[in-house]
């Protein structure tokens, strides 16, 4: 009796500290943070509820979700801080209260929570099978009135959903926060003086007058509206975004709320920058540095030429369709080299962003390949004017039409015109000097990129990651504007089915541009087999429909052997380009008796040489394989107290990746292979593994062993952090700060939408 008084005595004690501390911003997004944000945020937020803000939460939710392949018609759009700033206005567009501020009793977000909480599950137990996970569940969205009924019917459907929950203090605190009132305070942060100086110095140059320079100025914005800027000498966790305002500097930023970043603004406009307010979530935050210096670099590429413009090129559909013929007056040197600077954040745009998840991209890619870029010297684009003009009108590119019953129309069209387009280029390159090392931008690190795939995700880090793959990549300047474009710029995630479908089939032709592009590096008798490798069965289809014929005949000066031509291209490469390659990698391409990086202690190398036993090896021999997801990762304990992060990723094997449906038909289950690598090579991790350094060898045998899912399951019982772990939001966040440890501009909350029931 004294036990259960004092307990009492204790809660009481502790709401009342909360009735003199419950301030949002210090008390109440910090929970979301840790325990919502994780499915909360983005477009693909469950009931468009994002949780990364105050705004979001007072805004609400929807019963509309924004993914929809199927749509006949665009939506409207509904994104958080541009189009609407009033709670009136969100109501008006359908979001629904989930606060109703001081009536706890009847708001929908404690009663979710109350929810959650009522129905726990054991310490690190499987789920049921009933309890459908991942971005494909069908989201069920209760209007407050609605949620005793849905509460009935779905028990274990509680918030956070699906994992272990709130702490006793966590709910006390929201509990109680919201019978104060759920009063959201704002405590906006302001600019340093670096970061202000450099702001004032871009909106400047951005802004200034005359036709020259607001072309380069909207190709500029066009190419950055959708990055996180740090200034140099800024805070670590101050990020900006550049907006089109209808206010000018210094004057509160009005932003303007056209559907693309293309769209007309309407009326005389401003470029300006904005800080990012809400939390900064992985999937999103694609970083841009600048610096005085970039600034001064800028000028000098676009400025610096005899070259001159009197025309304004306007908004329309066709300027939006062609970037090439919109900014034609802008030498293409410098936009090409502008783009080669930051080449990763450019790839990170259309493989990673923007819009949290990417099948539309992701599936007519494979699961992982090297991408190259042509060098601007050697790319007939930039160093032949005829040419250029003649190029030039057929890199239109679809999606500006959404009229359903005109699709098949609208495709044939713009294929027409891109294969075109190929047979120009393969008859100019034909004639131009033979391709060798110097035809591949060596510039800086950004150089050499690895992707890998994990269904409706990806990954895109700097340098030559992995097992030699299947397929690369070499982009010149149009295949890399226009994936660009078409991906990111023209992309419109609201659009109808017939948008989305232009955007898939034109991006799968682009996808077969690079792919043949870097064949014209390979001896021309085997450059058939290799396309033939990668366009198998039901590819050869695509190779005589919708695909143009290869130059199998123009040598390459290379000088590589018919015989595995691909993996010595690759050793080459390597060893070539081994002062710009960022990052090495002996666990999945050892050659000999050290599989480690350099400089580990020896207790960090033997874990290192253990794991190499899991790198490269197919499924066929490796059952574990087939029950392991897309991206797990492995936090490995050292005797020292510190810890290491791996990426386990699954590398499906396909016979081709050629079409927009039926990717079962096409999988080839006994190719699988694993790439492991010491970071975080995903956004959204399926699975973890907790293990102590001196288990590996024993935690490598078990998945070795593995012969059923019964075995499988053994290995995750005993090392793995299921959703219902106690600790599971430690091991989770803790992803997070091992980014934030090695490359702290790069850190946010990761997603587990994703995070699979093993």
């Amino acid at each position: 009796m004294k036990a259960l008084y004092l307990g009492f005595l204790s809660l009481v004690l502790s709401l009342s500290i909360y009735a003199a501390e419950t301030g949002y911003s210090e008390h109440i997004q910090p929970i979301f943070t840790e325990k919502c944000v994780a499915c909360h945020a983005c477009y693909d937020s469950p009931c468009q509820l994002n949780l990364g803000s105050g705004e979001g939460l007072v805004r609400g939710a929807h019963k509309q979700p924004i993914y929809n392949g199927g749509r006949t018609k665009a939506q409207q759009t509904t994104r958080l801080f541009i189009d609407a700033r009033q709670t009136e206005q969100w109501r008006e567009k359908g979001f629904f209260d989930v606060l109703n501020p001081g009536q706890p009793q009847a708001s929908l977000l404690a009663s979710m929570l109350e929810l959650g909480k009522a129905q726990p599950f054991a310490a690190n137990s499987r789920l049921p099978d009933d309890l459908v996970l991942g971005v494909a569940r069908k989201e069920e969205c209760p209007a407050p009135s609605e949620f005793a009924n849905y509460a009935q019917k779905n028990p274990h459907n509680g918030m956070p959903f699906a994992v272990t929950g709130l702490t006793d203090e966590q709910y006390a605190k929201i509990k109680q926060w919201l019978e104060e009132g759920a009063q959201v305070d704002w405590q906006p942060w302001r600019a340093n003086s670096a970061e202000q100086q450099q702001i004032e110095q871009w909106e400047a140059f951005l802004n200034a007058p005359g036709a020259r320079e607001s072309i380069v100025s909207r190709w500029l914005y066009e190419h950055l509206f959708i990055a996180h800027i740090h200034f140099e000498g800024g805070d670590q966790k101050h990020f900006f975004q550049v907006v089109r305002s209808y206010t000018p500097s210094g004057k509160a930023v009005k932003q303007i709320a056209s559907r693309r970043p293309n769209d007309t603004p309407g009326v005389k406009m401003y470029y300006r920058f904005v800080p990012v307010t809400d939390v900064l979530v992985h999937k999103t935050h694609i970083t841009y540095a600048m610096s005085p210096d970039k600034l001064k670099h800028v000028k000098t590429l676009f400025l610096s030429d005899n070259w001159s413009t009197d025309k304004v090129p306007d908004y329309g559909a066709f300027s939006r369709a062609n970037p090439f013929a919109t900014f034609a007056a802008i030498p293409a040197q410098a936009r090409y080299q502008f783009m080669l600077d930051d080449s990763e954040y450019f790839v990170r745009t259309f493989i990673r962003g923007p819009v949290c998840r990417g099948q539309i991209a992701t599936d007519v890619i494979r699961d992982n390949f090297w991408v190259f870029f042509q060098d601007p010297q050697h790319d007939i684009y930039l160093t032949d004017s005829v040419y250029q003009d003649r190029a030039t009108p057929l890199l239109a590119m679809p999606g500006q039409f959404d009229e359903i019953s005109n699709l098949l129309g609208l495709w044939r069209s713009y294929k027409k015109k891109r294969n075109a387009y190929e047979k120009l280029r393969l008859k100019h390159y034909r004639e131009a000097e033979l391709p060798d090392w110097s035809h591949i931008w060596a510039g800086n690190d950004q150089a050499l990129l690895s992707v890998f795939r994990q269904h409706d995700s990806a990954t895109v880090r700097k340098g030559l990651i992995g097992e030699i793959p299947q397929t690369m990549w070499m982009m010149d300047f149009p295949l890399l504007e226009r994936t660009y474009y078409q991906l990111v710029v023209n992309f419109d995630v609201f659009g109808n089915v017939a948008h989305q479908a232009q955007t898939r089939l034109y991006f799968d032709l682009i996808r077969n541009g690079s792919e043949v592009n870097f064949l014209r590096l390979m001896p021309h008798d085997v450059r058939e087999n290799i396309l033939n490798d990668w366009y198998q069965n039901s590819g050869k289809v695509k190779l005589w429909l919708d695909y143009t014929d290869i130059d199998d005949d123009t040598k390459s000066a290379l000088g590589l052997p018919k015989r595995n031509s691909l993996q010595v291209f690759a050793q080459r490469a390597l060893k070539r380009f081994e002062p710009i390659n960022a990052r090495p990698d002996p666990i999945n391409r050892c050659r000999g008796a050290y599989c480690h990086r350099d400089g580990l202690t020896a207790e960090a190398a033997a874990v290192e040489q253990a794991l190499a036993r899991l790198a490269g090896r197919p499924a066929a021999g490796f059952k574990a394989i087939n029950y392991l997801p897309e991206a797990s990762m492995l936090r490995v304990e050292l005797a020292d107290g510190e810890r290491e992060v791996y990426s386990i990723l699954r590398n499906r094997a396909h016979s081709n990746v050629a079409f927009m449906s039926a990717e079962s038909f096409r999988y080839q289950p006994g190719l699988d292979t694993l790439t492991v690598y010491p970071e975080v090579l995903s956004s959204y991790p399926n699975f973890i593994f907790n293990v102590k350094a001196a288990d590996i060898p024993t935690f490598v045998r078990a998945l070795e062993m593995v012969s059923d899912e019964s075995g499988f399951r053994k290995v995750v019982e005993h090392w793995g952090i299921r959703r219902t772990h106690p600790q599971f939001w430690q091991h989770f966040h803790d992803l997070s700060e091992h980014i934030r440890e090695r490359e702290p501009l790069e850190a946010g909350v990761l997603d587990m939408n994703r995070y699979e029931n093993l």
